[in-house]
């Protein structure tokens, strides 16, 4: 079987990618950022925040787990998600990185 293109990308590279990719939609942004402000929720909370049908929410939220950025756990008939601290220091680290680096360039 060949190699698939990722294959010839780090392990850290290829996090960093599936992250920014999971990142890559508002809604995905805007989910994020009200689970930073209630700290965990409920599906059904996050549908009545956004202007995006239960389905497209859930799509959503499927998204995000499965790049690790938020974690899920079941609590009856619902699942209560919350922000995975993990993922976003693998962020930070890697943001910290290139903005120290550009700081130091001299470029056009």
């Amino acid at each position: 079987m060949g190699a698939t293109k990722t294959d010839f990308f780090t392990d850290e590279q290829n996090r960093i990618a599936t992250i920014a990719k999971a990142l890559g939609h508002p809604a995905r942004i805007a989910i994020i950022e009200y689970l930073l402000k209630v700290n965990e929720c409920i599906c059904g909370d996050i549908v009545n925040e956004l202007p995006l049908a239960q389905p497209t929410v859930s799509q959503h939220l499927k998204e995000l787990k499965n790049a690790g950025l938020i974690k899920g756990n079941i609590e009856g008939n619902s699942i209560c998600y919350c922000i995975n601290e993990n993922a976003f220091e693998v962020l930070n680290v890697f943001f910290s990185k290139v903005i120290s680096t550009v700081k130091k360039q001299k470029c056009c």
